[in-house]
């Protein structure tokens, strides 16, 4: 099949594995494993009724269709940032969510240590940066503090490494939202270390 492919990808410049891995996707059969087909019910933990946006939870199946509309709204980021399985395969709602929300990130990418996971879906990170004094011709160490929003897709802790894209404001503080996570190495290196990405 790969053979077939391959003059075709020539004139339009896509990678023959690229168009490989999406046909393995989406085959005649079946559209995603790991995307519901069937509605299941997202996370209620609010007091108003928590769906996702794009899904209509009510619509009729088709019976003699083999291709289905999956019952979750996930997407990729593009930027070369892998979508995470909990994403996917998840239930919880979150509208600032990059994956499954309604927020497209643009402009820069960072990365940062977080110091505090105890707001409620934001987090704050600390970046650690030099600073030049021409007087002195000498380095001075400089740090900001960053709030980030956090997906429930992500279980971030104290110590981790997050990698942050900017997005559109969220709120009065928060730019920009988590994309990956790194657990962390060394966890006893402590918040206030000099750290540089």
């Amino acid at each position: 099949m790969k053979q077939t492919l391959s003059a075709t990808c020539i004139k339009t410049r896509v990678s023959v594995d690229r168009v490989f891995r999406f046909l393995q996707v989406f085959d005649g059969n079946k559209i995603m494993p790991r995307v519901a087909t069937t509605y299941k019910e997202c996370d209620q933990y609010e007091k108003a009724y928590q769906s996702q946006d794009a899904i209509f939870v009510a619509r009729k199946r088709a019976v003699g269709s083999k291709r289905q509309k999956p019952m979750r709204f996930t997407r990729s980021v593009g930027l070369g940032i892998k979508t995470p399985d909990a994403a996917i395969e998840g239930n919880y709602v979150d509208k600032k969510c990059p994956f499954t929300g309604n927020v497209s990130i643009r402009g820069r990418i960072l990365k940062g240590l977080v110091i505090s996971n105890k707001m409620k879906r934001t987090i704050v990170v600390r970046r650690d940066y030099l600073h030049y004094i021409s007087k002195y011709r000498r380095f001075e160490k400089r740090h900001r503090n960053i709030s980030v929003h956090c997906s429930p897709a992500f279980n971030v802790k104290e110590g981790d490494i997050v990698t942050i894209g900017q997005c559109r404001p969220l709120s009065k503080t928060v730019r920009f939202n988590v994309v990956a996570h790194e657990p962390a190495v060394n966890a006893s290196a402590g918040k206030k270390a000099f750290r540089v990405f």
